[in-house]
């Protein structure tokens, strides 16, 4: 059982935002940028995993089109890190997607994040492609990750595996 909660982010939560994404992002989004998605909720939905009142994880998405979403951002406290917060994260979000007809969805991830890559490619997620220089203020590239957003009662394919 986790100690901690899931919600729909708020426009209160903006400053526990700000702390995963700059600890967390080399680029991190701005307060005006969160609360511009946060206020957009015909196509975004944000989540909040709490522990004692702090957030101790986010969880961004876009709608597009009918059956597709994109990962906007996935990010956890460094001191909370490897409890199983980004999981929860996104098995909520797996859920609340296959209620809304979600069949496909994509993100982009640093290729050095290989961490990262590890808890995606268990979703099911696999590289399709790089953007060159996506992260422009650090010089790196994302792998382009894809995945089908399978029903509850079919488990995803086992992902790509890294190499050490």
């Amino acid at each position: 059982m986790s100690s901690w909660s899931i919600r729909i982010a708020e426009r209160r939560d903006v400053g526990g935002l700000l702390v995963i994404e700059q600890a967390q992002f080399p680029e991190p989004w701005t307060r005006a940028m969160l609360l511009d998605e946060l206020s957009n909720t015909q196509t975004r939905r944000y989540t909040v995993a709490v522990q004692d009142g702090l957030i101790v994880g986010c969880l961004g998405l876009m709608y597009v089109l009918d059956d597709e979403m994109h990962v906007n951002t996935l990010g956890v406290r460094p001191d909370h890190e490897g409890r199983g917060i980004a999981s929860s994260l996104l098995d909520e979000a797996w859920a609340d997607a296959r209620a809304r007809g979600v069949q496909r969805a994509t993100l982009e991830v640093a290729v050095s994040n290989t961490r990262a890559q590890q808890l995606y490619f268990r979703y099911g997620f696999a590289p399709v492609g790089v953007r060159k220089n996506y992260y422009a203020r650090i010089g790196e590239d994302a792998l382009v990750l894809w995945a089908d957003v399978w029903p509850a009662d079919v488990a995803a394919p086992a992902g790509p595996t890294l190499e050490p």
